[in-house]
């Protein structure tokens, strides 16, 4: 992008977003996916979009701001495209489209299950769905990346704050389930790739490894030696206390940590299948441990989590 000596414009909704983009490099315009005039302006001249912005939220008492963003922002963006005359969007999904079935591989071409883990995954769903039907009706080309997982430097938010709980030697207990990875600099150049190669209507999922708990225990230990790993508890060890805490959390007017959608979706786990991205884009994908370890030294650099875990 930058580096290739493009010209890059970023939209961004406030002032926090517009100084960050500035200071990267980029040409900052300012607008909001739910204000489709302001996205036609910032995309007039582009040849193409990047639509990555959205919300991942669990445990939320009002889920609709969620879907408005996620659903009807990428109509929104996807409307803009067609009238400012983009012709290629790199579209962020999200493996959780997929729906794959408890203990089975998520893949492109996956079954979807029938039923929702969450409002967050339920509102990818939506907006994939919105994203394919309007692209279709409207004549916009559109490639979509559907990313595991994201974890490196920088980010300490969503799935990230249980890797800082895990530093901070504050996560006691984990559940036995299967997660799946992607480093956050391969999955920037998955978008890239997928601009460059991806074949329009298709998905690329963008996941590196899948791990079990123990196996992600294992390699926290090499990464974090300064830190008691938590106890790994079976599935219904977990479910009543997790109920429990949830309603004490409301009832003092917090939102939990963890709930039962949040909890649904750690029982169910996941494991996705980033191949087609390797082979037909050329992704290549880092090992996990050299992940975590640069989000675990970031975190460090941050004052997020101390020194002391790294032993």
């Amino acid at each position: 992008m930058l580096a290739d000596g493009r010209n890059v414009r970023g939209l961004a909704r406030s002032e926090t977003a517009a100084a960050a983009l500035a200071a990267a490099g980029v040409d900052v315009v300012r607008g909001d996916v739910l204000d489709v005039a302001s996205l036609v302006q910032a995309m007039d001249g582009c040849g193409v979009v990047y639509h990555a912005a959205g919300v991942n939220e669990f445990c939320v008492r009002d889920a609709e701001p969620m879907f408005r963003v996620n659903v009807d922002g990428s109509a929104n963006v996807v409307a803009a495209a067609a009238r400012a005359g983009v012709g290629r969007v790199v579209y962020t999904s999200s493996a959780v489209t997929l729906g794959e079935v408890g203990g089975t591989m998520g893949r492109e071409d996956s079954a979807h299950r029938g039923s929702f883990l969450s409002h967050y995954e339920r509102s990818k769903y939506d907006a994939e769905r919105v994203v394919w039907r309007d692209a279709a009706r409207l004549g916009v080309e559109v490639v979509s990346v559907n990313p595991s997982s994201v974890q490196g430097p920088g980010r300490a938010s969503g799935t990230g704050k249980v890797l800082v709980l895990y530093l901070r030697g504050k996560l006691k207990v984990w559940v036995d389930t299967t997660i799946s990875l992607v480093d956050l600099d391969d999955c920037a150049d998955g978008h890239v790739r997928a601009e460059a190669a991806g074949e329009g209507g298709r998905r690329y999922v963008l996941s590196g490894v899948s791990l079990s708990s123990a196996e992600l225990t294992e390699v926290m230990g090499r990464v974090a030696p300064g830190v008691r790993p938590p106890r790994i508890a079976p599935a219904a060890g977990v479910s009543g206390v997790v109920s429990v805490a949830a309603a004490l959390a409301r009832v003092r007017g917090r939102t939990p940590m963890v709930c039962r959608e949040s909890l649904r979706t750690l029982l169910h786990g996941h494991r996705y299948d980033g191949s087609l991205a390797a082979q037909a884009l050329g992704v290549r994908y880092r090992p996990v441990e050299e992940t975590l370890r640069r989000t675990a030294e970031w975190l460090v650099e941050q004052g997020k989590a101390p020194a002391s875990a790294l032993g």
